[in-house]
């Protein structure tokens, strides 16, 4: 028997025993399962050695990125709300019957046929990730083909769950303006600005004189013409410059959807370095992705398969917290925790709709970034959108103040958040 039907027969033992409530089709057109909804294309047989060989989430990406699996008939949502629940049990699957086959497909070596992303085969040791390069290298206009018309790329707010992902980025930044009690005239430094949205809307909405910062020179360039064109250069700055390098003071300071790149080790003199910028009577918004608390700090910190694997092909060097890390590590520094709300729903239906939207204009997408960097963000967003749905991932709007003795900047109560403006 060759390698193929070796193959082949190995994924018919495995759906027959898993039952994922979806076809898979092999890549000689063979249909397993249902005989119609969503499928799961096996386009290339050499994908099954490799899963044998490198039983790992990293290769189930690369797998995807170079289009050796794929789906037809439906999104990657379709297969994930059809798949069994709970875990599988290895115990369950036929091991006397693998067992004909597995050390076979493990000892094979052949070269794959699927698409080649670098010129070499794109399974080979580390091609898969020259082949991608990293987050922030993507263009402005690719983030304008799922983004809304603002182009926040944090978070949205959703008061109804049916809300279009414009009025949820609208309401987000209505809700933190409202958290910061913004007024008229005050100073707002805004650190990780983006494309400038939430200065221009409370400077537009709210007159305070708004002061960003950004690492990246695409974003800035962008932002400032957005500032021009709303007409708001006289009462917005923009440059970029690392937090640790800002001087002078602030009456509010934002910081929304950044901490997650400041990595673990920087975040005592990240928050030290707000501390210093933030007036006494200022107020302080971190909106900011954490992970589940754990029994010990080892357990919380441990980096599971989908953190490793969004850290190597998204965000190199990105690490979350645990939201009592974050009060934690604001106390520490001189702070004093107000309000800190979850906003977990909100951001597992904000990935879905940026997933939707990008996969609506998918042709567009890889004639901006290449079919390998669009179908790797498309996965991407429909996976963070289900590590939100489950839990895996959270994200949690904190205010805090700098601690005094006496009395607190904030009213007495959070009324004002839900009260119609005037």
């Amino acid at each position: 028997m060759d390698e193929a039907e070796r193959a082949a027969r190995v994924v018919r033992t495995i759906v027959g025993a898993v039952k994922p409530g979806f076809a898979v089709r092999l890549w000689n057109g063979e249909r397993i399962g249902p005989a119609d909804g969503p499928t799961l294309l096996l386009n290339d047989r050499a994908a099954v050695g490799r899963l044998v060989r490198r039983p790992r989430l990293d290769t189930l990406v690369e797998l995807w990125i170079a289009k050796a699996i794929d789906i037809e008939g439906g999104s990657l949502f379709d297969l994930v709300a059809l798949r069994p629940q709970g875990k599988l049990r290895l115990s369950s699957l036929p091991k006397l019957q693998l067992l004909r086959d597995l050390p076979v497909l493990a000892l094979s070596r052949r070269a794959s046929t699927g698409a080649d992303l670098s010129g070499r085969d794109p399974y080979a040791s580390g091609s898969s990730k020259e082949a991608i390069r990293h987050h922030y290298d993507i263009s402005n206009d690719f983030y304008r083909l799922f983004l809304d018309e603002g182009m926040v790329y944090s978070c949205g707010y959703f008061t109804d769950f049916t809300n279009d992902i414009d009025q949820a980025q609208a309401d987000k930044l209505e809700h933190i303006c409202r958290k910061l009690r913004l007024k008229p005239g005050e100073r707002l430094l805004d650190i990780g600005c983006g494309w400038g949205a939430m200065l221009i809307y409370a400077a537009k909405n709210y007159g305070v004189i708004g002061h960003g910062v950004s690492l990246s020179e695409e974003q800035t360039k962008l932002a400032r013409e957005r500032v021009r064109a709303a007409g708001l250069e006289d009462r917005i700055t923009i440059e970029v410059k690392s937090y640790a390098a800002l001087e002078g003071s602030f009456d509010k300071i934002s910081s929304i959807g950044v901490f997650e790149h400041i990595g673990l080790a920087n975040h005592r003199a990240y928050f030290e370095a707000v501390h210093r910028l933030l007036k006494p009577d200022g107020i302080y918004l971190h909106h900011a992705i954490t992970r589940r608390q754990r029994h010990t700090l080892g357990q919380t910190l441990r980096k599971g398969p989908e953190n490793r694997a969004l850290v190597k092909y998204i965000f190199p060097g990105g690490e979350v917290d645990a939201i009592g890390m974050t009060a934690g590590s604001l106390e520490a520094c001189g702070f004093e925790v107000h309000d800190v709300e979850n906003l977990r729903r909100h951001y597992a239906r904000t990935c879905r709709l940026w997933a939707e939207r990008l996969e609506a204009r998918f042709d567009e997408a890889v004639a901006l970034v290449g079919e390998a960097k669009a179908r790797l963000w498309l996965l991407y967003l429909t996976g963070c959108s289900i590590s939100f749905e489950r839990s895996a991932l959270q994200v949690f709007q904190t205010v805090a103040t700098r601690r005094t003795r006496g009395a607190s900047p904030l009213p007495p109560t959070r009324e004002d958040l839900y009260r119609a403006r005037t």
